[in-house]
């Protein structure tokens, strides 16, 4: 998951990512896309992490697995913010490759995207599971 020496092996502009000082347009093109993409997943984090306490406090016992759900599912969202992140930091960085080019690192949010697609699908159908349990219990 975490890259060794990772930040001598980026560049931008013939530095290393590490001691890289970007310019004005650069810097607004990072916390653009931080603000797009990392807050999104922060932001629907916490809001299910809200949502499975409103559910834990207000609600009856029979209601504690879908407030767990709901915690777990916000876990869910959290761990794939940081798998976001850890893409997103190198997209604007080049890496040489083993024959000594320079190549452009940009990766499409594409694994991201399947990683969420999944872990909503099987919290809705636990979801869908738990409401039918509770009405037939």
């Amino acid at each position: 998951m975490f890259e060794s020496r990772a930040g001598d092996r980026y560049h931008l502009r013939m530095h290393r990512a590490r001691s890289v000082v970007l310019t004005d347009e650069e810097l607004v093109e990072v916390r653009a896309a931080q603000r797009t993409f990392e807050g999104a997943y922060i932001r629907t984090a916490l809001s299910q992490f809200s949502f499975a306490l409103v559910v834990l406090k207000i609600f009856t016992s029979e209601f504690y697995s879908i407030g767990a759900l709901f915690a777990v599912y916000g876990a869910g969202v959290l761990l794939t913010s940081f798998l976001r992140r850890q893409q997103g930091n190198k997209q604007f960085f080049s890496e040489i490759g083993e024959d000594g080019l320079n190549r452009k690192k940009f990766r499409t949010s594409g694994n991201v995207v399947v990683v969420l697609t999944a872990l909503s699908v099987a919290a809705y159908g636990c979801l869908l599971g738990l409401t039918l349990k509770l009405g037939n219990g």
